[in-house]
């Protein structure tokens, strides 16, 4: 089965036009070719609020799994990861702790890498269920995280439709 995916670019300077997104178009490629349906990455300025309404938007067209890139650290602007939790139902801490291993195996200041995993399940009446994960807006960040994503994405949206242990 083929599950839609959404890439959620979070950046001032990327949504104003002034800087190319150049992590949204990894994590699409990397979706795609992981099987995932995806188009282009939404750019969306930082905030909380502008990444909750990108997300519930996003969920109302039918998305299973949904990627942000940026707004994950401890700029003044950074604030993904507050939006991401004001949508989800549960957290999968475990995903966005390994994001973060792999991340400071790379670059020690992945570490203060902010994002968030997680959930939002059917019962919330606003999606089949999906899988929500906060990724930093290094390109290279991206397409370290995608392996880590990919490997579970299928069994997490499986789980949230009913679907038995694999």
């Amino acid at each position: 089965m083929t599950y839609r995916a959404v890439v959620i670019t979070v950046s001032d300077r990327s949504a104003a036009g002034e800087r190319p997104d150049t992590a949204g178009p990894v994590a699409v490629s990397e979706l795609v070719r992981g099987g995932f349906s995806c188009v282009d990455p939404v750019i969306i300025p930082d905030g909380a609020i502008s990444v909750a309404t990108a997300l519930r938007a996003a969920l109302a067209t039918g998305a299973r799994l949904i990627l942000t890139t940026g707004g994950t650290g401890v700029g003044p602007r950074d604030h993904t990861p507050e939006g991401t939790a004001s949508v989800l139902t549960r957290e999968v801490p475990g995903i966005a702790e390994q994001l973060r291993r792999i991340g400071v195996a790379e670059a020690p200041g992945a570490i203060l890498s902010r994002g968030r995993a997680g959930v939002v399940d059917p019962a919330s009446g606003v999606t089949d269920g999906a899988l929500i994960v906060n990724l930093p807006g290094s390109p290279k960040a991206v397409a370290s995280g995608m392996p880590v994503i990919l490997s579970v994405a299928r069994h997490v949206i499986d789980q949230l439709s009913g679907g038995d242990h694999a």
